[in-house]
C-alpha cells in the first residue's frame, strides 16, 4: 500500500540554514587566508628589523665607518622597520579575532542547520512509522476478511 510522500514543511528553511553554513564556512576560509597573509607580513616585517639592527651593530663596533648623517639615516629605518613590525603585529591580532569571530559564526550555522536536520530525520521517521501502521492495518484487515470467507 502507497501512503503519501514525505513532504518536511521546513524544508526551505533547512535549505537557507544549510546555505548559511556553507557562506559561513567560505568566510572563515577566507578570514584564515588573510591571517596567514598578515603572519607573513609580519615575518617579513621582523626581518627588516633584524637586518636593521645588524647594520647598527656593525656600525657600532666600528666594523663600518659611517658620517652621522648616515647614522642618522640608520636609526631612522630602524625605527620605521619596527613601527611597521608593530603595526603588523596589531593587523595580526585583528586578524587573529576575525577567525574567531568566524569560526563562531560557523559553529552557530552549523548547530541550527543540524537541528532542522536532526528536526526533518524525526519527521521522516513519524511519517514512516505511520505509513507502516497503516499499513499493517490493511494486511490485518485483509487477512481477517479472507479468514471470515474461509470459515463460513
Amino acid at each position: 500500500m502507497t501512503g503519501s510522500a514525505f513532504r518536511f514543511r521546513l524544508e526551505r528553511v533547512r535549505k537557507v540554514r544549510e546555505r548559511s553554513e556553507d557562506v559561513a564556512k567560505q568566510e572563515l576560509a577566507r578570514a584564515i587566508a588573510h591571517r596567514t597573509r598578515g603572519a607573513e607580513d609580519l615575518r617579513t616585517a621582523q626581518e627588516h628589523v633584524e637586518h636593521a639592527q645588524n647594520q647598527q651593530r656593525m656600525t657600532g663596533a666600528g666594523a663600518v665607518t659611517v658620517n652621522a648623517t648616515e647614522l642618522v639615516a640608520r636609526q631612522a629605518f630602524l625605527e620605521r622597520a619596527e613601527a611597521r613590525r608593530a603595526e603588523s603585529e596589531r593587523e595580526l591580532s585583528q586578524r587573529d579575532s576575525e577567525v574567531a569571530e568566524r569560526d563562531a559564526s560557523l559553529a552557530n550555522a552549523a548547530i541550527e542547520h543540524e537541528m532542522l536536520n536532526r528536526l526533518r530525520q524525526r519527521h521522516l521517521g513519524e511519517h514512516t512509522r505511520e505509513l507502516d501502521r497503516k499499513e499493517r492495518g490493511s494486511l490485518d484487515e485483509i487477512a481477517t476478511q479472507r479468514f471470515g470467507r474461509s470459515s463460513a
